[in-house]
């Protein structure tokens, strides 16, 4: 059995679906639409665009960061110390 779209209606009355793998397990699950045709539209999209989508990992822009700081002024050290920065201004002490 392949992948497929499973349409339902949740507790506030609104259309879902999930996309099931072949084996029956959730892989995705949709936001909450207000009819039907807007969820269908919602699945279709994305059989449309996620052949094409890229992967975007926050982690690995990270690593890639770090690598690349050393070359940069104060290298790996600087960029640690400026994220632990506190921001804003330091609170009155009465």
């Amino acid at each position: 059995m392949a992948a497929k779209f499973e349409i339902f209606i949740d507790r506030k009355k609104q259309y879902r679906f999930h996309l099931k793998a072949s084996n029956g397990e959730t892989i995705a699950a949709s936001q909450a639409y207000d009819t039907k045709a807007a969820c269908i539209k919602g699945i279709k999209s994305i059989q449309k665009n996620a052949p094409s989508a890229a992967i975007i990992d926050p982690e690995e822009a990270a690593k890639k960061a770090v690598k690349a700081a050393p070359a940069k002024r104060g290298g790996k050290a600087a960029v640690e110390a400026k994220e632990k920065k506190p921001r804003g201004r330091k609170p009155k002490t009465e």
